[in-house]
């Protein structure tokens, strides 16, 4: 399958051209068609499947086949980080479409953020403790919200958003589309797809393993002594080249 067989607007199919993407990953193949035939979805899927471009595509199918002068669509998600990615994919796939989107997020301008929800951007997406201070001085119009997407709901979870979530899900519509993805699924995660989603369809990618030919070491350290350790290790191994991965732009800048 390429992704020349989903009839998309020449505009979307413009974007994904642009940016190189042909064919569909498996949750991509998986997700898609049931997004677009407007049902609820939980994917069980980690970072790396192309799962975001399986909420994006389709949200900005449908926001061209509906066009509004209202937001439709809300995005949480857990990080800044990951909030920025999204919304950079959503720029670069929607380069051609007109769609607008704000990133409401910890760290950028308070007032620029503010300023682009009262315009009513097709798009927000949002870390939920932002989003939240957002609603306690703006009277944010969520009554258009059609697409609701939950992204890393567990990482959410674990780090304590779940209330802001639920106080942000009780303000949108009830006739909406919700789209939750995890790479888990606590019991308190279960319980928020139950209490606010409505017959969600159920798509789980298989977590990929490492190769048995890699070998793998893990190291329990306190925060402080991670830079010396990681220092240590590559004084001791004595690679060519190697690549070192951070959960944050602060980790790596460090």
């Amino acid at each position: 399958m390429t992704f020349n067989d989903f009839d998309f607007k020449d505009e979307l199919q413009s974007g994904l051209r642009d940016i190189g993407y042909t064919e569909p990953t498996p949750i991509q193949e998986q997700t898609i068609p049931i997004i677009l035939d407007k049902k609820d979805i939980i994917g069980a899927a980690q970072t790396g499947t192309g799962k975001t471009g399986a909420f994006v595509i389709p949200i900005l199918q449908q926001i061209l086949e509906n066009p509004s002068e209202h937001t439709q669509a809300l995005i949480l998600s857990p990080t800044r980080e990951l909030a920025q990615q999204i919304d950079e994919q959503i720029f670069a796939l929607g380069y051609h479409t007109g769609i607008s989107s704000a990133n409401v997020i910890g760290g950028a301008d308070f007032s620029q953020q503010a300023k682009a929800i009262r315009s009513g951007v097709d798009i927000i997406v949002a870390t939920p403790g932002r989003l939240i201070d957002q609603t306690k001085v703006l009277d944010i119009d969520f009554s258009n919200i059609k697409f609701l997407v939950l992204d890393e709901a567990d990482r959410m979870l674990d780090m304590g958003f779940l209330p802001d979530v639920t106080k942000i899900i009780k303000k949108l519509p009830k006739e909406r589309q919700t789209l939750l993805f995890s790479a888990t699924m606590p019991d308190q995660i279960k319980k928020l797809a139950n209490d606010f989603m409505n017959n969600p369809e159920k798509i789980e990618i298989a977590i990929e393993k490492p190769s048995g030919s890699i070998s793998q070491r893990a190291y329990f350290v306190e925060q402080k002594e991670k830079l010396g350790l990681i220092q240590n290790v590559l004084d001791d191994l004595d690679w060519e080249s190697c690549i070192i991965f951070c959960a944050t732009k602060r980790g790596v800048d460090e």
